[in-house]
Formats: structure tokens, C-alpha cells, sequence
């Protein structure tokens, strides 16, 4: 790789570094190709970019970037893929589900809206990490909770206030 040619990757890699929320750093080395294939085609099912990198180039483009990586850059060792994604937990949850056929990749760390999480340990938290759209669902479910409990109480109050006045009409 000529000094242009590792300038332009670093280039490029800090462009993909500005505009992101959701990084994780994985490392799928003992992948066969037909492994590697199946990963990257549930990767682009789920809208997770995956892409594979040199760690120092990589480490070159994180300190150029206007984010704190922190300790990520710490863990650049051996094999390095990048996923990335919209959404917090999809890498996650394309990691796990992976792992039911393989024990790879394994999950070296990941930068969400500003927290570091380090280690394969942490895959479980990553997975219960809500997105937008499932929390807005959560908010607006626990906010029609006591509305249908009011308008319940109205319809079956009003089933005994007609058995009521029956039943005085009667006498």
C-alpha cells in the first residue's frame, strides 16, 4: 500500500467516523469465506454496514476524528471489522444471532451515542439496548395504559347504571 493510498483510507475512514452513532469493533478471524459471505448478507439484512480494516489505520483516523473513542483505540489488535448502524443494538443482535452457528465474531468493543463499551462480555447489555422506534412504541403504550383503563371503567360502569336503573324500574 503506497503513503497515497494509506493517506486516502485513513480519509476515507475518518469521513465514516464524523456522522456516526453506533460503531462496534468485532473481530470474525477464523471465518471461512463462505462463513464471512453469510455474515456480511445478515449484516446487510439488518442495515449494518461491515467492513474490514487496518488497525493503525484505523487508530490514525480515530484520533483525527472529532469523536472521544477513548479506549477503543487500546484494543486495535489482531483482525478488525467495523459495523456499523443506524440503530444501537442491530450489530448486536446480528452478532448473537450469528454466534447460534459459529463462535465468531467476537465483539472487541462498540461506541454508542457517546458511551465505550468494552469487551465480548458486554454483548448481552448491547442486545437489550432499545432503539428509537421500540421506545417511542414503549412511551406511547404506557401512555394509552390509564386511557383504555378509563374508558373500561366508563363502559362497564355504564353496564351496571343501565342494570340499575332496570332493576328500580321495575319495582
Amino acid at each position: 500500500m503506497t503513503r497515497q493510498e494509506k493517506h486516502d483510507a485513513i480519509e476515507n475512514l475518518k469521513e465514516a467516523l464524523v456522522g456516526v452513532k453506533t460503531l462496534y469493533l468485532a473481530d470474525i478471524e477464523g471465518l471461512d469465506a463462505r462463513q464471512t459471505n453469510a455474515l456480511r448478507r445478515a449484516c446487510f439484512k439488518e442495515n449494518v454496514k461491515l467492513q474490514v480494516v487496518k488497525n493503525t489505520l484505523l487508530a490514525k483516523a480515530m484520533e483525527a476524528s472529532t469523536h472521544d473513542f477513548g479506549e477503543l483505540t487500546g484494543i486495535l489488535k489482531g483482525n478488525t471489522s467495523l459495523m456499523f448502524s443506524e440503530t444501537g443494538n442491530a450489530p448486536a443482535k446480528v452478532i448473537k444471532n450469528f454466534r447460534k452457528k459459529s463462535d465468531l465474531p467476537i465483539l472487541k468493543g462498540a461506541f454508542i451515542e457517546e458511551a465505550i463499551y468494552l469487551g465480548d462480555d458486554q454483548i448481552d447489555a448491547l442486545v437489550a439496548i432499545k432503539s428509537k422506534e421500540e421506545l417511542i412504541g414503549d412511551i406511547i403504550m404506557l401512555l394509552q395504559s390509564p386511557a383504555k383503563n378509563v374508558v373500561s371503567a366508563l363502559q362497564s360502569g355504564g353496564g351496571k347504571l343501565s342494570g340499575i336503573l332496570t332493576t328500580l324500574s321495575e319495582r
